[in-house]
Order: C-alpha cells, then sequence, then structure tokens
C-alpha cells in the first residue's frame, strides 16, 4: 500500500484513529471522482470548488477531521486551510487509492 509523503497519517494510522476518535472525513475530490468510489459517509466537499471554504464556518472547531484527495495535494491544502481557521485536529490523510481498501 502507498503511503505519500504528502499525508500526515499512514493509512492504518488513519483507520485506527476514526475509530478511536469518531471524526469526520472529508473527501475534497471533485464530484467526478467522487462517483468512482469514497470513504463511507465521507463528506464531499470539493476543495477546486471551494465548498470547504464555503462550509468552514459551520464545522466544529473542536471535532477531529480526517481530508483525503486523489494524491494528498488538495487534502493538504485543504488541512492547511481549516488549521489557519482555528482548527486543530485535522489529519492530511493523502490519496484515496491508499485508503480504499480499508473501507471494506
Amino acid at each position: 500500500m502507498f503511503f505519500s509523503p504528502k499525508s500526515d497519517l499512514s493509512p492504518q494510522e488513519f483507520k485506527a484513529q476514526l475509530e478511536a476518535t469518531n471524526g469526520t472525513v472529508i473527501d475534497c475530490r471533485t464530484a467526478g471522482e467522487c462517483a468512482l468510489g469514497t470513504w463511507p459517509d465521507a463528506q464531499q466537499l470539493d476543495w477546486l470548488k471551494g465548498e470547504i471554504h464555503q462550509a468552514i464556518d459551520g464545522l466544529d472547531k473542536s471535532g477531529t477531521y480526517f481530508l483525503y484527495c486523489k494524491s494528498g495535494g488538495r487534502s493538504g491544502q485543504a488541512a492547511r486551510f481549516m488549521k489557519a481557521h482555528g482548527f486543530t485536529d485535522v489529519h492530511n490523510v493523502g490519496g484515496y487509492s491508499a485508503i480504499a481498501d480499508l473501507a471494506k
């Protein structure tokens, strides 16, 4: 399994922390990319369309968030954006392909 240097957590660390914290998973990909598969119950907020920017005020700053995209670039930008807006427990998981098998 591929662990991107752009991600904060390995796929196994992601799954363990998600289970331990009951955090929110955010898919930062486009609708077309999400149509190919997504993490169960992931909130889909397209980084390129500015959907995270629009939703930021409605998200709980005290929550735990796990973000992914296709390769980790957009989710990394989104994680930095959230941290700059006062979110402290935000993790870039990297690319969906690295975690897809763990969702089964």
